[in-house]
């Protein structure tokens, strides 16, 4: 399936989402080797971190695929859909 660089963005912003609740979560729970994590608590981080590297990994498979749809080099396209996300240009 093609993607378009606006898809890109919106996947990225997706995966960082997903990231930033796992970071919560461990914020949260505090480490592991910290403090003994409820069952409760370990489900929850698990399906988090679950959700955040399927993202990511949605990500990285379609910079891939719209690298090579427009002859573009895949860490170029990842650096600018990454740029777009965390740095946005200011709204004019």
């Amino acid at each position: 399936m093609a993607h378009t660089f606006e898809e890109l963005v919106t996947l990225q912003r997706t995966a960082d989402d997903a990231h930033a609740k796992v970071k919560q979560l461990q914020d949260e729970y505090g480490r592991p080797t910290e403090i003994e994590w409820t069952d409760e608590q370990i489900t929850t981080w698990h399906a988090a971190w679950k959700a955040w590297r399927d993202a990511a990994d949605g990500v990285q498979d379609a910079v891939t695929e719209h690298a090579k749809e427009q002859g573009t080099a895949r860490t170029t396209v990842e650096a600018d859909v990454k740029r777009a996300v965390r740095h946005p240009a200011p709204q004019e």
